[in-house]
């Protein structure tokens, strides 16, 4: 496991969103969805991955809470 100091995790930025878009994701090596979650005007639509823990039908209009200045990962061709 590895520690962060409090004035890094004063620079991780965490809002809610809602996810507005899901689709399942077969070229990944593990099963997940790709989900587009709408964090609003400031911040906009920005793309993850959910593993299938959770149901299709429950994600869609869910609210999340995602860090958004992590930085882009591509995962087998979807940039999250």
């Amino acid at each position: 496991m590895t520690i962060i100091t409090c004035e890094e995790f004063k620079r991780v930025k965490l809002h809610s969103g809602t996810i507005v878009k899901l689709e399942e994701f077969s070229r990944a090596k593990k099963s997940v969805f790709k989900v587009w979650i709408n964090f609003g005007p400031e911040i906009g639509v920005l793309q993850a991955q959910v593993t299938v823990h959770y149901a299709p039908k429950t994600l869609l209009g869910r609210q999340v809470v995602g860090c958004v200045n992590l930085g882009e990962k591509n995962i087998a061709g979807f940039t999250s």
